[in-house]
């Protein structure tokens, strides 16, 4: 099978992370396997935009940045579906704006495309804390808080229901089946940090295409940023609850049998032997167990409650959130 090439799309909202959206491009542009090109995505802010264009007028060497304004409604949904849009690669890669790629991450992704079933390769996200370390309270059962691979997820090289979106790929033709990220779901900016885009999609894919396979690789590593404001308790519980509501609303979408699969047992299983861990670590007098345990209790009532909520919401309101359809290739 021929190289598809890889496009990489990374979608911006705020100069205030201009350090990291320099930096995730940089990591991008120092792959060992090369990118077909950087997409960079503005979400509806005219002075980001013109400055990232002014940056990347000259990008010397290295693969091509390209820098486009979102073309949809504000939101990270829309901003995505923007890039897939004007990819040239058969391959379409996306890259948080606060995380760096290891040298190998496209490497990775790229080896499992050699199977032809395979439609989408998700890789894992290292959390890089602002405080030097994980606050002693945090569990990783609930890394997903703050965009990062959490214990209780497959290792190695696994089939799962859905990638994670900020350290995902999809093949080109997944878009043209499936259509693309829903709008009405997923990140705005700094307004609630709802979620569950690329679930929902994913969800679509295989309803799509039933013999499509979605993998994770454990050896696509990213780093994600941390900030200080995300290590805090009130982000947790204020993300978890978004995460309730999310999962209602993809629920609504593809059914709750599917929609909700994976995280019975994450549920049934992971949180439970999380709690208990917690517990001895508490009794041992080890730091932050109790509160490890207290906090993966508070993140289940949080996002449960969210849940209901967002499940009342739906039936009420009839929600259904737009899927957009993907255009051609290598447009602006």
């Amino acid at each position: 099978m021929s190289d598809p090439g890889i496009s990489v799309v990374i979608c911006a909202y705020t100069e205030d992370r201009w350090e990291d959206i320099l930096a995730a491009v940089a990591s991008v542009r120092a792959q060992s396997r090369p990118a077909l090109e950087t997409l960079l995505v503005v979400d509806h802010n005219q002075a980001l935009l013109d400055r990232l264009r002014r940056e990347y007028k000259e990008c010397g060497e290295g693969a091509v940045v390209r820098v486009l304004a979102n073309a949809g409604p504000r939101g990270l949904s829309a901003g995505r579906n923007t890039g897939i849009a004007a990819a040239h690669g058969g391959v379409i890669a996306f890259l948080d704006d606060d995380a760096v790629a290891e040298r190998d991450w496209l490497r990775h992704f790229a080896a499992s495309y050699a199977d032809p079933r395979v439609m989408a390769v998700g890789g894992r996200t290292v959390p890089v804390w602002a405080s030097g370390r994980r606050p002693d309270w945090f569990p990783e059962e609930f890394d997903w808080v703050v965009g990062c691979t959490y214990r209780g997820l497959p290792r190695g090289l696994v089939r799962v229901r859905n990638v994670l979106g900020g350290n995902a790929s999809f093949r080109r033709t997944a878009f043209d089946a499936a259509g693309g990220f829903a709008t009405g779901i997923g990140r705005d900016g700094d307004r609630r940090p709802l979620g569950c885009e690329e679930t929902e999609l994913c969800i679509r894919l295989t309803r799509a295409l039933p013999e499509a396979v979605l993998l994770i690789d454990d050896r696509a590593v990213i780093h994600h940023r941390v900030p200080p404001g995300r290590e805090r308790f009130g982000y947790f519980r204020t993300r978890a609850y978004a995460e309730g509501l999310s999962k209602a609303l993809v629920a609504r979408s593809v059914g709750a049998q599917k929609g909700l699969e994976s995280e019975r047992r994450y549920a049934t299983r992971v949180l439970p032997a999380g709690v208990a861990r917690g517990l001895r670590d508490a009794v041992l007098a080890r730091p932050g167990g109790a509160g490890r345990a207290g906090a993966i209790v508070a993140g289940v009532c949080a996002a449960a409650g969210g849940y209901v909520v967002g499940s009342v919401r739906a039936r009420r309101n009839g929600t259904a959130f737009p899927t957009a359809s993907i255009g051609g290739s290598g447009h602006d």
